[in-house]
């Protein structure tokens, strides 16, 4: 069984227009919803064999906090690929991964994420997650997969959803 962790950034800061969107920092909110999901992925055992995260800093800045908070260092590769990614996209970079790796984290942005998250969910999702992700996708939202294949097969409504979580729901 196979297990993929799709992780929105944290919420960024608007507050310098002159930056362009890759190098929006984190706003204060946002460091700390990350460090609350983080210790909610720990709290859970939800933990990565492997991030694939997006190099914008808003995204970096959002998985140093996450992994902050998780035991053991999981490595990171910043994809490039993840930046302005369509659902296509996302789903190409997955499927690049090693067949050893049991545990994904996929560290993105919108409007990709939430569009391969809600195409990723097949049959017997839970329905309550499944209800929390076509209302929203907010920042530092995640949703949990599984599916019981290899990397290179995943396919669209392949994987079951089984958690969505918001930062207001860890209040």
């Amino acid at each position: 069984m196979k297990q993929l962790l799709l992780l929105r950034h944290a919420k960024s800061s608007w507050d310098d227009p002159d930056l362009i969107d890759f190098d929006r920092p984190l706003a204060g909110r946002g460091q700390k919803a990350a460090l609350r999901v983080g210790r909610e992925l720990a709290r859970r055992g939800w933990l990565p064999d492997l991030a694939l995260v997006s190099p914008a800093l808003r995204t970096r800045d959002t998985w140093r906090l996450v992994s902050a908070e998780l035991p053991g260092k999981t490595p990171a590769k910043f994809a490039q690929a993840l930046y302005e990614a369509s659902a296509a996209d996302i789903l190409a970079k997955v499927r690049q991964a090693n067949s050893s790796t049991a545990s994904l984290l996929v560290l993105g942005h919108n409007p990709g994420l939430e569009e391969f998250a809600r195409r990723l969910a097949g049959t017997g999702s839970d329905e309550r997650a499944l209800r929390k992700l076509e209302e929203k996708f907010p920042t530092t939202a995640v949703a949990r997969f599984v599916f019981d294949g290899d990397w290179a097969q995943l396919a669209l409504g392949a994987a079951r959803l089984t958690h969505c979580i918001r930062p207001k729901d860890l209040r």
